[in-house]
Formats: C-alpha cells, sequence, structure tokens
C-alpha cells in the first residue's frame, strides 16, 4: 500500500467509497455522523484541488480516501476535556475505507501515515462510531474529550503524540 494525493480523475472513485462508507456506518450502529450526502462531491473536489486529499492505493486500487493536513482546525478551540499538548498538529477528517478493503489495514495504514508526517495527530468522531474509536485507540491515540462541530453536533476527540505508548 502506498499513499499518494488524490487526483481528479479518482474523484468518483472516492465518491462511491463515502457512499459506501455512510451505507456502512449507518448498518453499524451510527445513522447521524455523515448525512446522505457527506461529504458533498464538492468538498471532494475542494480537497483535491487544495491538495489535501489523498487516497491509500493498494495495487493500483483505492483502498481508502482521507483528508490530511497540518492546520489548526476551529472545532478544536473549545474542548470539554483537554489536549495533551498545544504543539502545531495534523489534523485527519472524512476517512473512508472501500467496500472490499475490510481487514486489509487500510484504514490504520493512512492514519499510521498521516501521524509520521507530523508526530502529533489530532482525530474526532462520532460516538456512535465504534469502529473508528476502536481503531484510534487500538492505534494508540487518547481520548481527550468533547467537541463541537460548527452545526452544534458533538464529536469525541482524540490526539496521539511521538510519547503516546501504543
Amino acid at each position: 500500500m502506498i499513499i499518494r494525493k488524490t487526483t481528479t480523475s479518482d474523484i468518483d472513485e472516492a465518491c462511491r467509497i463515502y457512499a459506501d462508507a455512510r451505507v456502512f456506518m449507518r448498518e453499524s450502529g451510527n445513522p447521524r455522523q455523515w448525512w446522505d450526502y457527506h461529504p458533498a462531491r464538492e468538498v471532494i473536489e475542494q480537497d483535491v484541488e487544495d491538495g489535501l486529499s489523498y487516497v491509500c492505493d493498494s495495487g493500483g486500487a483505492i483502498a481508502a480516501v482521507f483528508y490530511f493536513n497540518i492546520e489548526v482546525e476551529p472545532t478544536y478551540w473549545k474542548i470539554d476535556g483537554h489536549w495533551p499538548n498545544d504543539e502545531p498538529y495534523g489534523i485527519v477528517h472524512r476517512i473512508a475505507r472501500a467496500r472490499g478493503a475490510e481487514g486489509r489495514g487500510a484504514g490504520a495504514f493512512c492514519i499510521d501515515w498521516c501521524f509520521e508526517q507530523c508526530g502529533n495527530l489530532r482525530i474526532d468522531t462520532h460516538r456512535d462510531n465504534a469502529p473508528m474509536i476502536n481503531l484510534l485507540e487500538r492505534l494508540g491515540f487518547a481520548y481527550c474529550g468533547v467537541i463541537w462541530l460548527e452545526d452544534g453536533d458533538e464529536r469525541l476527540a482524540y490526539q496521539k503524540t511521538r510519547g503516546s505508548v501504543t
């Protein structure tokens, strides 16, 4: 597996992966994290244009897609809890695994790659997203508290730092 930037020719496949992920979330007890259209094609196109969308390529097929950047995330400013540090950090958003990539470790591969880029990584997820929570805990992320999105929805916030125990 390799990580590469998403290209415009990958956008249709990325949209299919996100559509499949929405179905998977509903089927696994997480019906509210992503609506029927999130992320919208326009968001994916903007991520690609900005160079912030990545895919996990497994033998020429896309196994996962995600957003990654080292930036300040405004929704992380207020947390009911505590971040381990205030150092610059990377963020992961909109990570989704392709149907058929189950059990191949694509999600862990993507998150590990992001962590290697910065050594200080934050990510949030819906409290009903048990598969993601389990993955984050397995990868050594610490639960830090609750943050709220711009629309008022809450998310569980996690962070992993170079000193974290895995």
